[in-house]
């Protein structure tokens, strides 16, 4: 039932998470301009991560924030369809 649990909630958070990650790539692509995340606990606090990336005045950022969408919807898509992997313990 654990493993079942785990599982319905690992795929509900990455179908979410594919949807944001979607409409943040769809919005950088049409406005020319991605808002930057941060992980970092300090950048949050501090709102550093509040910087948006002109695909004009800052191309590498830009290109660079919307390359990790990216990876992050791949890797979201792949949590979504196949599951979430745990070993055996």
């Amino acid at each position: 039932m654990r493993f079942f649990l785990c599982e319905v909630v690992a795929r509900i958070v990455a179908v979410y998470l594919c949807v944001d990650c979607v409409r943040m790539l769809r919005d950088g692509y049409t406005e020319r301009k991605m808002r930057a995340s941060s992980p970092d606990l300090v950048d949050w606090l501090l709102d550093w991560s509040r910087l948006v990336f002109q695909r004009d005045t800052a191309p590498v950022q830009y290109w660079m924030e919307m390359g990790r969408q990216a990876v992050c919807l791949a890797a979201c898509l792949v949590v979504a369809i196949f599951g979430w992997w745990l070993p055996n313990g």
